[in-house]
């Protein structure tokens, strides 16, 4: 696509139809741009005030992995080398065992790849100026959206009129208020573990800790987390039992906690008594929801459709959320055009083909919570993943990592565990092979002898 907000030439444009948008997050954003450059006009509902004037809010942010296929979505509008620009590269995780002695395992088994850290807020920002320079694009802020009334093709807003609209596009998150409103089927699945952020700021003008890492403090049933920011500063991330928050009353405990369990950074963080008392706790939630779209019953009215964390929240382990989410809006857009256009036609294609790339991932993040904050200190699993990476080296494009393929390849989700379990039979056959004929090889030996 060009990056001058014409519209697409290729790209069959729909009849008409009013497009409401909800939620002017990344995804919602994105998506907005996407219509607007088919000349579609659309109007994006967002119930904060507008975050490039009242900023973020505190302690919510949960830095973002920005890796192959966010970046493949944003280069599809002129956004890619932007947001590297304000990104930072991450080769690898620095594991910090309570006992000291840092280890750095890099995600890749050439060291050559990274995962780019950037805040959300910085690119929401860019993806909110470029969905206000858009042609036919109107953002709309401080208008909280209720739900939908699909037979009157409305959208209901909590302090004026409802609106009119013949589609909606529902992103407005894991608490979707247009879900909701529509009794779609859903199952939230909570974890018991809550997060809460911390801050570690730059030491003597440089970064306290190595940027080039994704950094982990894993503590069995618990971690912390930190990725580097531009300034230089960390973002932390607290991933404990939501009853362990309530254990540390006092600012002197906060410090002695921190001081025994994460004693490599307690030092490091000289707000952290006010950053534990007044960032809010959050909840890790999966939301898994089907079907992801409404029609009106007899026809007319609204169709509706969910993505990003409306249709399919997941945890934040495998830093997958926010490239899903993009990856939902190529989908839809793809199959506008595959359809000429048509609504009801693209938007149920886009549900059947997503629905299972986006549950493969839900349990892949939560699988890689286990992983991070039980393994990646064993030697055990650091024996493994040294052998996988051999692998990967001797047998390059033969044999992929499970996590090259989410985090470098735009594969579908839905395709990777098949493609690591038949990779694991061709091994387990070639080992069974080399053993068949190297015992062979001893008996005639013996026979010989």
């Amino acid at each position: 696509m060009t990056g001058d907000g014409a519209a697409r030439e290729d790209a069959p444009q729909a009849g008409g139809e009013r497009v409401a948008i909800v939620g002017a997050g990344l995804a919602g954003c994105l998506l907005a741009v996407l219509l607007g450059r088919r000349g579609i006009p659309v109007t994006v509902y967002e119930r904060r005030p507008d975050p490039r004037v009242s900023g973020a809010e505190r302690g919510r942010s949960i830095n973002l992995a920005i890796s192959a296929r966010g970046l493949a979505a944003l280069e599809q509008v002129g956004l890619r080398d932007r947001s590297l620009e304000q990104a930072l590269p991450m080769h690898g995780r620095m594991v910090h065992p309570v006992s000291g002695g840092q280890n750095f395992q890099p995600y890749s088994a050439d060291g050559e790849r990274a995962i780019n850290s950037i805040g959300r807020a910085e690119l929401n920002r860019s993806l909110l100026d470029t969905a206000g320079a858009t042609p036919g694009v109107t953002l709309r802020f401080s208008q909280r959206v209720t739900g939908v009334d699909t037979a009157a093709g409305t959208v209901l807003l909590e302090d004026s009129d409802d609106e009119p609209a013949d589609v909606v596009l529902a992103g407005d998150g894991a608490y979707s208020a247009v879900r909701r409103s529509l009794g779609l089927g859903e199952d939230a699945d909570f974890l018991e573990h809550g997060y809460k952020e911390l801050t570690v700021p730059p030491k003597d003008g440089e970064f306290a800790l190595d940027p080039d890492a994704l950094h982990i403090w894993p503590r069995g049933t618990s971690m912390m987390i930190a990725l580097p920011n531009l300034d230089r500063s960390f973002t932390c991330t607290l991933f404990w039992p939501k009853g362990d928050f309530d254990a540390l009353g006092t600012p002197e405990e906060v410090t002695a906690y921190f001081e025994r369990h994460y004693p490599d950074v307690a030092g490091l963080m000289p707000d952290l008594a006010d950053d534990y008392e007044h960032n809010p706790v959050g909840s890790l939630v999966t939301v898994r929801c089907w079907p992801w779209t409404r029609h009106a019953d007899g026809g007319g009215g609204a169709i509706v459709a969910l993505l990003g964390d409306a249709a399919h929240a997941i945890v934040p382990f495998f830093g997958q959320g926010a490239n899903c989410a993009f990856e939902d809006c190529i989908e839809i857009d793809r199959c506008l055009t595959e359809t000429g256009g048509d609504w009801a036609g693209a938007l149920s294609l886009y549900q059947e083909r997503r629905k299972a790339n986006t549950d493969a991932i839900a349990g892949m993040a939560l699988d890689n919570f286990i992983e991070m904050r039980d393994r990646v200190s064993s030697p055990v699993y650091r024996a493994k993943q040294a052998a996988t990476h051999a692998l990967e080296r001797r047998l390059a494009g033969r044999y992929v990592s499970r996590y090259e393929l989410v985090s470098f390849s735009t594969m579908p989700y839905a395709e990777i565990p098949a493609r690591i379990r038949r990779q694991n039979r061709i091994l387990a056959g070639a080992a069974a092979g080399t053993a068949a004929a190297l015992a062979l090889t001893a008996l005639a030996l013996r026979r010989r002898a």
